[in-house]
């Protein structure tokens, strides 16, 4: 083949080098130029092992590599409708743009879902809607044990550290919720100077234990109650695990730590961190449940809580029994879905493994209820809340407050290029690059975190008022229906077991009783 291809070109090149000699024209020239580069590209083509479909057809399988590179942005921008994008459908991003730069997101002409389809859920309105709340109410976070509480926001800032987020992106976040009144949660990639900029800071301490590290990786106990006494910090929180790669621990490659990162981290500049898949400041649901109380006297008595994806019923369920024997519980449970985002994660544990956002948070909400805790534990939900009808959903599934990631970036600009792994984010959100960054306007997206936050907010007031309510604290599980079948429809007070409080202590319902008596405070089951 590469006989037969060489010989057809050499005859081109022979033909259009004698036309251009006589003709003489710098065009004819140019022209001879660019077929002399096919001919080594075909070459090249044909010699190479790497790739077999260039081998079989040189030059022109290259724009089998061009169409595969621009795929998303096809897929993106010609081919999906408003409502099938993922992670996350068009409606929803331009929803978040337009109450971010504060423009009016109403639509014209009515819906384009299918109501009829199987999984459509909805919320149960009113005859008798009432007026709207005159001010967004406030979650007050803090059980017996905690001696300064915090009044937390509905939605707030998720855990998004600086690293994996650029210095700008990081600074609008903080700037907004300092402007809002929410909260800012680092990510376990510590404190950065980015986040010294007035928003109430929720401190996430991974297993890197980055910002609180001793040299050998440990966590530095010292370090740790100094930062966490700085009044900028609000709570503590303890990661167990994330809901886009849950039971993995994360790799920091040594190119990317900078100078500024190596000194927010506690690590060494230039050098390879490893985050393992466990802590070390625990190994059983007691253990969990004794440095919880411990976290929090280190942090003053601020809140202290953890944040996980869920995995084991019965696993949540041993920690919970290990909550009641020491009599000590954490102030707060963050769930984070299966559907979370990350910057990068194997497509195995972003599609396969954790448990979905709805089923989490039932499960911890009831768990807690039946255990006779849920009373002295506030629980926020993280996973693609973006919307007013998110937020209210995930309270009546159980939450008390929700915590937002993509959208927060696509309030500062993200395009859901999905780019976050290579360090070339277009719009400067995800990435280390500073020319890249330097697209991202501090100021004006300062204004944009702020207005999202606020019109989303006021939209769920909204809604609740639709629905006849005067406060989120009488959301109730049936007001919440889904289609489970066609010409089927079920309220989540039909559809998920609701325990009563304390129950599991008394008499174990029939579907919690085997869960229940297998959870061990002393270990975790595989």
């Amino acid at each position: 083949m590469l006989r037969f291809f060489v010989l057809g070109v050499l005859i081109v090149l022979g033909a259009f080098t004698a036309l251009a000699a006589s003709i003489g024209g710098p065009g004819w020239w140019g022209l001879l130029a660019f077929l002399a580069l096919l001919l080594l590209v075909g070459i090249h083509d044909l010699v190479q092992k790497k790739h077999a479909i260039l081998r079989n057809y040189p030059v022109l399988g290259h724009l089998r590599f061009l169409l595969e590179g621009i795929r998303p942005e096809l897929q993106q921008y010609f081919i999906e409708r408003n409502y099938d994008g993922r992670p996350f459908d068009r409606d929803t991003r331009s929803s978040i743009y337009q109450r971010a730069k504060g423009i009016k997101e109403e639509q014209p002409f009515g819906t384009e879902r299918d109501l009829y389809a199987v999984g459509y859920e909805y919320l149960l309105h009113s005859t008798v809607p009432v007026d709207k709340l005159e001010e967004p109410p406030r979650v007050r976070i803090g059980g017996p044990d905690c001696t300064k509480p915090y009044d937390m926001a509905l939605l707030n800032v998720s855990a998004m550290s600086f690293g994996s987020l650029s210095a700008n992106a990081i600074e609008a976040l903080n700037r907004g919720a300092a402007k809002g009144g929410f909260a800012h949660d680092t990510g376990e990639g510590a404190i950065s100077p980015y986040h010294r900029n007035g928003g109430d800071l929720v401190w996430e301490i991974g297993s890197g234990y980055f910002g609180c590290r001793t040299h050998d990786g440990g966590f530095d106990e010292r370090e740790f109650a100094e930062k966490a006494a700085d009044d900028q910090v609000k709570m503590v929180s303890l990661k167990l695990s994330q809901g886009a790669k849950p039971g993995i621990g994360g790799v920091l490659p040594g190119a990317k730590v900078t100078a500024e990162i190596a000194k927010t981290r506690d690590v060494p500049q230039g050098q390879t961190v490893i985050s393992p898949s466990y802590h070390q400041v625990f190994s059983t649901p007691r253990e969990l449940v004794q440095f919880i109380g411990h976290f929090r006297e280190l942090a003053g008595g601020k809140p202290a809580g953890f944040k996980l994806c869920l995995g084991s019923r019965t696993d949540f369920l041993a920690i919970c029994k290990a909550m009641v024997e020491e009599q000590i519980t954490p102030d707060f449970i963050i769930v984070d879905g299966a559907e979370g985002g990350t910057g990068a994660a194997p497509l195995e544990y972003e599609d396969h493994v954790g448990m979905p956002l709805t089923e989490g948070l039932m499960t911890v909400h009831n768990a807690l209820l039946g255990a006779g805790v849920r009373d002295r534990v506030k629980i926020g939900a993280s996973g693609k809340v973006a919307t007013g009808i998110d937020l209210v959903k995930r309270l009546i599934q159980g939450a008390d407050y929700t915590n937002a990631a993509r959208a927060m970036m696509m309030a500062v600009g993200c395009i859901q290029a999905q780019t976050c792994h290579t360090n070339t984010c277009p719009v400067g959100v995800a990435t280390q690059d500073p020319k890249r960054m330097r697209a991202l306007d501090v100021p004006d997206k300062t204004e944009r975190v702020f207005r999202y936050q606020q019109a989303t907010v006021d939209q769920a007031m909204q809604v609740i008022a639709s629905m006849g309510l005067h406060s989120f604290d009488e959301l109730r599980p049936h007001m919440l229906r889904r289609r489970t079948a066609p010409g089927t429809i079920a309220s989540y007070g039909d559809l998920f077991p609701h325990l009563a409080a304390g129950q599991l202590l008394r008499d174990a319902p029939a579907s919690w009783e085997r869960d229940w008596a297998r959870a061990d405070p002393d270990r975790f089951v595989p």
